[in-house]
Order: structure tokens, then C-alpha cells, then sequence
């Protein structure tokens, strides 16, 4: 039986159908409508394309963006200065601040100074802090988002060995934490793990998150494995392709996410969710 497809962009859907007529039913109770701050700085296209997604996300349904673009020549103190005013501001309830920055910019500092309350994309350092200890807190959007979409398919998770290629701080680490928190037997896998393929081939769900066109082929997972691809790489043909050579395992695999149309947009939608819940806990009483 060929592999189910997990699709964001259908689950993307029908979470903003329901998180639009949330906002709606907030509205025709009189209050206001939530409120997501993104700063960019400087002209990087990538950035930009993915500020105008999320501002189009926004205006879906029903939370008021704003966006502030700031020069590449913008310095780090004033950046700071523009979060801490954010910070303070009661009607704006998400600030997030596009990475990369500019190289004269410490995007740490950056992260450390937005309101752990505001924090839409999980990365404050006491968020963090929280997500590892199991305590309340925005969670970071992709790994949510992964979770998001193996729960819709009712993939269960609890019991499983599940395998995460890649240790970054966004998607690695966390995905790692909240495939814990919800009782798998996780591996992370890196650039130093011996026996890569044989390690892969354990995993009841692979999660592949390492920027490597197609570096996970049909030979590193086993018959019936749940795969969730995170990778976005651009060929020379300019297709857009996983971390995951796709097409080889649909026979192999019992679910899989597409590239483009998988994780991706999941993760916009989690960045809405996060704002949301923002918004709920601190305006609707």
C-alpha cells in the first residue's frame, strides 16, 4: 500500500478556517483583535518573502499585522530599543524579529530582549528552559507544527523509536523534546553519528531536518515508517525538493509529508496558533 500523504497545507486550512471564526466570535464580543509585531531589517529576499507570507496569513484570518522594515544600516541599540518599546505595549500581543539579521546585529541579544510573553516563535532562552523542563510555554512553530501533523493523522507516538536528523536549536533539539514529551524513544542523529543508515532504518518515525537535498534515500527507513521531511532546498532547476528522496519512498513508507505542501506551511499556521493563544490568555477572561 502506498504511503499516506500528511498534507499541511490541508491541515493549514482547516486550523485557519477554525482560528478565523475564533477571531470573528472575539470580535462580535467586543474585543479587540489580536495583534502580531514582526520587525525585518535590511533586504534579504528570502526574509522578505517569508514576512509576506505570514502577513497574508495574518489578514486570513483576522489578526491585525503589523510590519516593521528597517534599514540594513539600522544599528543593534536601535533595534533593541524598538523591542523593549514592543515589550511594552499591552495592544500588541506577538513580536517576532526575522532572522537572519544583518551580521552587525547579535540576533542573541535580539532574542533575549523580546518578552518571554511575547515570544511567538519559542526561542526566547526561558522558553527553551521551559520547553526541556515540561513547563507551559510557547513552543518553537515547526516542531509544534510536527507534532500538529502527526496527531491529525493519529499517529501514535507514544512507545515509538522515533529518529531526528539534524540538531539545530529550531527544529532538532525541540522536535526531539516534544516526541518525549509525548513518550517516544527518541535519537537525534548528527554529522558525527556512526552507522547513520542503520540508526535511521530503527526509526518507527524519521524526522529529517538537516538542509541536505535528498541525503535520506529508500535504503535508510524501514518498511512501514512514518517520515516527516522539514528540508526546503532549491535545485539547480529551480525545484523545490526535501531532505527526503520522496518519490522512492512512497512504497516503503505508511505516511509521508510532501515538499512543498508538508511541514512548511505548518509552520505559519503554528506562528498564528501561538499569537492566538497569546491573545486568549491575556484578553479573553
Amino acid at each position: 500500500m502506498p504511503a499516506q500523504v500528511i498534507s499541511g497545507k490541508i491541515l493549514s486550512k482547516e486550523m485557519r478556517e477554525k482560528m478565523a471564526n475564533e477571531v470573528l466570535e472575539y470580535q462580535s464580543k467586543g474585543y479587540r483583535l489580536p495583534h502580531l509585531v514582526v520587525i525585518l531589517v535590511g533586504d534579504n529576499p528570502a526574509s522578505k518573502s517569508y514576512v509576506s507570507g505570514k502577513e497574508k496569513a495574518c489578514m486570513e484570518i483576522g489578526i491585525k499585522s503589523t510590519i516593521i522594515r528597517l534599514e540594513e544600516s539600522t544599528t543593534e541599540e536601535e533595534v533593541l530599543a524598538l523591542v523593549n518599546k514592543i515589550n511594552l505595549d499591552d495592544d500588541i500581543d506577538g513580536l517576532l524579529v526575522q532572522l537572519p539579521l544583518p551580521k552587525h546585529i547579535s540576533e542573541d541579544k535580539v532574542i533575549n530582549t523580546i518578552s518571554i510573553d511575547k515570544d511567538v516563535d519559542g526561542f526566547h532562552p526561558l522558553n527553551v528552559a521551559k520547553l526541556h523542563l515540561g513547563e507551559e510555554c510557547l513552543k518553537p512553530c515547526t516542531p509544534k507544527g510536527i507534532i500538529t501533523m502527526l496527531k491529525s493523522a493519529n499517529i501514535e507516538i507514544s512507545g515509538k523509536e522515533a529518529v531526528v536528523v539534524g540538531r539545530s536549536n529550531i527544529v532538532g533539539k525541540p522536535v526531539a523534546q516534544l516526541l518525549l514529551d509525548n513518550n517516544a524513544t527518541v535519537t537525534i542523529c548528527h554529522s558525527r553519528t556512526k552507522d547513520l543508515k542503520e540508526v535511521c532504518r530503527r526509526a518507527d518515525i524519521l524526522v529529517a531536518a538537516i538542509g541536505k537535498p535528498r541525503f535520506i534515500t529508500s535504503d535508510m527507513i524501514k518498511e512501514g515508517a512514518v517520515v516527516i521531511d522539514v528540508g526546503v532546498n532549491r535545485l539547480e532547476n529551480g525545484k523545490l525538493c526535501g531532505d527526503v528522496c520522496y518519490d522512492d519512498m512512497l512504497d516503503i513508507a505508511s505516511y509521508i509529508t510532501p515538499v512543498p505542501g508538508g511541514v512548511g506551511p505548518m509552520t505559519i499556521t503554528t506562528l498564528l496558533e501561538n499569537t492566538l493563544e497569546i491573545y486568549k490568555a491575556k484578553v479573553i477572561k
